[in-house]
This record gives structure tokens, C-alpha cells and sequence, in this order.
């Protein structure tokens, strides 16, 4: 049994649609600039209140103008029509090591978020539903889905690995090579119906499956009432997990921290201790843990939410003064933002393990938010899920 389908009605970039996801930015600047840059990037139809012009504008009122940006990318080329395939995926750093997936569409019936909802497709991680009404309102105002799921095949990483390596050396001319700003390039080619997308879509499906980027276009697929959802299926040999840390906008006047004095805050290189920067200096601290608490109340990240920003900062984790800042951006950016006065504090975490991550998941909890940045990530806009 698979819970992997092929995408019934795909559309494939020829070049110049390839985007960074919409939550990867820690800056919404960025996107403007982005999107200025070139109008033709997903990001312009995903964040359309972003794109100049737009700017002040909500989200909801700028989904007419995502639906417009989406024909016209149609219309001038940008994508071109496959129907009832998968499509082979391929991704090269600049030191040559690669990462492999198959995008597919994959049953929503199947998401398990606890240990008593039966599933093949675990969902992790705690989400802002905000931004999951906004997915949601963005794929029926544009009858499409641009980003992908990133989920790990569990139960067959290792074949599903070789099978890509190899289909995708076989491959031929990659149908568009896409270029991130780390220097990475995306390749993807599509597959029609036959014995090689049948085999890559029984390991691709055929195992647990568990979702490392895209909890909230996962729920938003539920909410919506979707069957299937784009995917992207990966194997654990392609990815890695990255630090995952917070800036905040606003402090309480009469805060203070105290710990172990550091020269410059960093990102700490295992677990046990954050480290805090702010303008009067920098502190490597340990954050109390549950004595009584399992794996998921004693991660970093969880103490952070319910130490740092619950009890002495008196903050929601989904307060707009907070910021989610990925793996990409590293502790001298983190440090430049508080220096310029953006922001009072930055707080660096270590990376969660990979034995927690799946510890936490084969328990079938739920990570704390924004917690695990997963590289490299899938671009968004390289295929496109039609949904009527």
C-alpha cells in the first residue's frame, strides 16, 4: 500500500518561478525586494500583500492580484502542463553533495498528529493557525498549491534514496535548473505513467512518513477538505537540521538577564544552554528543566517558550514582537539586528538533534513550534499542484 499518488494536473516551471518558501524569511522586506526583482517568483503569488504596490495592503484583499500573477506566469510561458505524473528532484550544493525527493501528491486522510489518530503522515509540530487561514485562503482563491510538504520517508530512506540517484542520472536534461541563494541548484524532471513512476511512488509512500517542513500547508490541506496534498518526499540521507533561533522587537522596561558572561553570543553547539545578546551584553544560560517532563517539555526550544518567554518575559510564542529566524540566517545577522536597534534580544539555540526529532516523533508528540529547520529546502514554484 502507498499513500503517494501522482499530481493529476501539474504545471512545471521553465525558469525564473523558483522561490524560497513563504515562512523562510525573517524579514518581510526580503520578500519586496525579492519580488521586485522578478515578478514572475512564486513568492509573488504565495505573499501577494508583500509584492511593491501591495505593500499595507492585507493578504485577503491582494489574493485577487495572486490570481493574476498565477495566469499571467501561465500565459507568458512560465509554466508548461503535465498531467498524471511525479516529478524526480534533485538538488546539488556547491561542494557537490546532493539531496534527492519525488514530488507527488499525498492522502490527507492520512496525517497523524497523536499517538491515537492512525496515519501514515506524522504531523509534528504546533502551528500559528493564522497562517494556516491564509494557506488556506490563497489555494482556493487560486485553485492551486505552489509550495510543497517536505515529509522523510521513514521506512524505506535508503532504497528510495538509490532509486532517485539513479532514475534521475538516467534522467537526461533537467526540464529547468533552478538556482537558490545559497548557491544550491534545483533540478526536476517529470515522470509519466509506467513501472519506474510506480516503483518510486511504492517506496516513496510505502513507509511513515514524517513531516519536516510544512505543518501549516499540511493543516491547511485538512482544513480545506483537500484529498491530496503536494509533497515532496525526501529521504533522511538528503537533509540536515539547522539551528532554529528568535529575535525580539520589545523587551519589559525593568528585564534583566544574568548567566555566564560571553564575549559574542553564537550559536550554541549542543543543547543544555542558550545563548541571549543584547546591547549590554551577552549571557550563556541554562534554562530549568521538568524533573517530571518528557522529551518534548525539556528540548530547548520547549524551555525557551515556556522559561524564557512564558514565565519571565510574559509572551505568547505566536506574539508579533517575536521572530522566527531559520538556519540560514547566522549569529552575526542575529547579533546586526539587535546592534542596529530592530530588535532588544536575540536568543541562539542549539540545533535539535536528530534523535530527539525522532524520538518525538515516533512517540507521536509534537515538537514546539518553529523548532527544526530542515536543509536544503524544496523551492517553491518549481511544480505546481492544480487543484479543479
Amino acid at each position: 500500500m502507498t499513500v503517494a499518488y501522482p499530481i493529476a494536473h501539474a504545471w512545471l516551471s521553465t525558469g525564473g518561478t523558483g522561490a524560497q518558501n513563504y515562512d523562510e524569511f525573517a524579514d518581510d522586506a526580503e520578500i519586496t525586494a525579492i519580488i521586485a526583482d522578478n515578478p514572475s517568483s512564486a513568492l509573488a503569488i504565495e505573499m501577494p500583500h508583500r509584492a511593491p504596490g501591495n505593500v499595507g495592503r492585507s493578504f485577503h484583499d491582494s489574493l485577487p492580484d495572486a490570481v493574476a500573477r498565477l495566469q499571467a506566469a501561465k500565459d507568458d510561458g512560465h509554466y508548461t502542463a503535465a498531467d498524471d505524473v511525479v516529478v524526480l528532484y534533485r538538488i546539488t550544493a556547491p561542494d557537490g553533495a546532493r539531496a534527492y525527493g519525488l514530488w507527488c501528491m499525498v492522502a490527507t486522510d492520512q496525517i497523524s498528529t497523536s499517538a491515537d489518530e492512525p496515519g501514515a503522515v506524522i504531523r509534528n509540530e504546533d502551528v500559528f493557525i493564522e497562517k494556516v487561514r491564509e494557506r488556506v485562503a490563497l489555494a482556493e482563491a487560486t485553485q492551486h498549491l505552489l509550495s510543497p510538504v517536505l515529509l522523510l520517508q521513514t521506512a524505506h530512506g535508503e532504497a528510495l534514496h538509490t532509486a532517485l540517484a539513479h532514475a534521475c542520472a538516467d534522467a537526461g536534461t533537467p526540464v529547468v535548473t533552478d538556482v537558490d541563494p545559497a548557491g544550491r541548484s534545483h533540478e526536476i524532471w517529470p515522470v509519466a505513467a509506467g513501472t519506474t513512476r510506480d516503483r518510486l511512488l511504492a517506496l516513496a509512500g510505502g513507509g511513515e512518513l514524517v513531516v519536516a517542513d510544512g505543518n501549516h500547508r499540511s493543516l491547511a490541506a485538512q482544513t480545506a477538505g483537500y484529498p491530496r496534498f503536494l509533497a515532496v518526499v525526501t529521504t533522511p540521507e538528503s537533509v540536515a537540521i539547522q539551528p532554529y533561533n528568535r529575535l525580539v522587537s520589545e523587551l519589559p522596561a525593568d528585564v534583566s538577564f544574568s548567566g555566564a558572561a560571553l564575549d559574542a553570543a553564537e550559536i550554541p553547539s549542543t543543547g543544555g544552554r542558550v545563548h541571549l545578546y543584547t546591547r549590554d551584553g551577552a549571557w550563556s544560560v541554562e534554562l530549568p528543566r521538568d524533573p517530571d517532563g518528557g522529551v518534548v517539555d525539556n528540548l530547548d526550544h520547549a524551555l525557551v517558550e515556556r522559561r524564557l518567554f512564558a514565565e519571565t518575559l510574559g509572551l505568547d510564542p505566536g506574539d508579533k514582537r517575536i521572530t522566527y529566524v531559520g538556519g540560514d540566517y547566522p549569529a552575526s545577522w542575529l547579533r546586526g539586528e539587535v546592534d542596529a536597534g530592530r530588535a532588544e534580544l536575540a536568543v541562539l539555540i542549539a540545533p535539535v538533534t536528530v534523535e530527539d526529532f525522532v524520538a518525538v516523533n515516533l512517540a507521536r508528540q509534537k515538537m514546539p513550534r518553529k523548532s527544526t529547520w530542515f536543509t536544503p529546502k524544496a523551492r517553491a514554484g518549481l511544480v505546481v499542484a492544480q487543484l479543479s
